[in-house]
């Protein structure tokens, strides 16, 4: 294979901050479909704030990284990395348009001796069984004869600085052994915190999609306890601390879990096993507990408002945070909306505050208006959904009535100032 030229397909969360990785060792290209993320790339700005205004700067500047809605800037790469979301239907089915979509981008450009590498979450076999195959009707190639492919599955965290792609280790793997070492050595090439070669890309697609899995299973566990516990008048935090001081209890808290990862790989698991024959249990129960949860704490605040004599019906309510997780503007997939949903059915007055979610596209995507405005002493109750650490210095007992209710979903909150949380 000739010299590497990179061309990275998607620049969300996961295949921006790649690119940008790429760049520095590679020539580099970002392919997206949406000419307005990539024009605000090129003037060097990222509005998921994944990568730093400087970095993607020097990646443009110093790097000759560049992003392009152009098929033809891509024909000249020969190492395809497709970052594409997988998200689920309204029936909580696969629906891998996304991948399909950037498959046929890959069959359009691809030549003789080049790679493929996918990095989207997936049940095992969807590389080998359902976009390779798009990509040999497209081009007219075979696998393993005229191209190669690859899985190496993302493992970015949106908003976490500190566990950045570069400093999480990275499982590869390839078609063949040869192409899995030659895929393996590019990805080391940049990844400081190394790499684990898988020996089948079914294996690698099989390591992703358990570790949320995995994660959401043992979130479920600590958010049954946590209804478990309300019952009994026992605080389970105060339980969780105390458990966690044994040195093999898993530190797991209870909340809300949604993102286009935790909330959603399960299912892809759950379909797989299920066309084997199949029936998962415990896969499919975590996920109906997690499900669960944003009806949970809106049932919980109106219980609370009632022991306090406080009228429901046309009552004020703020909801602090709407983002999926905390310090990060992504919205996809927020179970807060669930909290919203559940809030309506008493016909209440809801206020959402998040000063990290862009407004447009809260509005775009679930028809809510996010404020900017926090008027004091006008709520009945407060609902700290998400932990911004822009939420430090928010006086919250000052947005509230003397009379009223304030829930806590991530124990963020002096424990003293709640009324109630999970």
């Amino acid at each position: 294979m000739e010299k590497t030229k990179i061309c990275v397909i998607g620049l969300g969360y996961v295949g921006l901050p790649l690119a940008r990785l790429f760049s520095t060792k590679y020539e580099t290209v970002g392919f997206d479909m949406n000419q307005a993320r990539v024009d605000a790339l090129m003037k060097g700005h990222d509005a998921t704030l994944e990568v730093a205004d400087d970095l993607l700067q020097d990646a443009i500047n110093n790097h000759g990284f560049i992003c392009t809605t152009d098929l033809e800037k891509i024909r000249d790469c020969n190492f395809y990395v497709v970052a594409v979301p997988t998200p689920v239907d309204e029936n909580n089915n696969p629906d891998l348009t996304p991948l399909y979509g950037a498959s046929t981008t890959v069959g359009k450009v691809i030549s003789k001796g080049d790679i493929v590498v996918y990095e989207s979450t997936v049940y095992p076999g969807v590389t080998e069984d359902e976009c390779i195959p798009v990509v040999e009707k497209v081009s007219g190639l075979k696998m393993n004869v005229d191209f190669y492919a690859g899985y190496s599955p993302e493992r970015i965290n949106p908003g976490d600085k500190k566990h950045t792609v570069e400093h999480i280790k990275k499982v590869t793997s390839g078609s063949t052994p040869e192409i899995g070492k030659k895929v393996n050595e590019v990805y080391a090439s940049v990844i400081t915190a190394g790499t684990h070669l898988a020996p089948t890309m079914k294996v690698a697609e099989a390591a992703k999609v358990i570790e949320n899995s995995q994660r959401d299973i043992n979130i479920a566990f600590v958010n049954e306890l946590s209804k478990i516990f309300n019952k009994m008048g026992i605080d389970t935090t105060d339980v969780l601390e105390a458990a966690s001081t044994k040195w093999n209890f898993l530190p797991f808290k209870p909340g809300l879990v949604g993102g286009h990862c935790i909330g959603v790989d399960p299912y892809y698991l759950a379909q797989c096993a299920q066309r084997y024959g199949y029936n998962p249990e415990i896969i499919l129960a975590g996920r109906r507990m997690n499900d669960s949860m944003g009806e949970y704490v809106a049932s919980e605040t109106v219980k609370h408002m009632l022991k306090k004599g406080i009228q429901v019906l046309n009552s004020e309510i703020v909801i602090l945070g709407f983002t999926f997780k905390e310090n990060c503007p992504d919205v996809r997939n927020t179970k807060v909306i669930d909290i919203y949903k559940a809030l309506q059915e008493y016909n209440l007055n809801i206020t959402v505050y998040d000063p990290w979610a862009v407004p447009a596209i809260v509005e775009h995507e679930y028809g809510i208006k996010v404020t900017n405005q926090l008027p004091e002493g006008k709520f009945d109750a407060a609902i700290l959904a998400v932990a911004h650490s822009k939420f430090d210095d928010l006086d919250v007992k000052a947005l509230v009535k003397e009379n009223h209710v304030i829930f806590d979903v991530k124990s963020f909150l002096p424990k003293e100032i709640v009324d109630g949380r999970l």
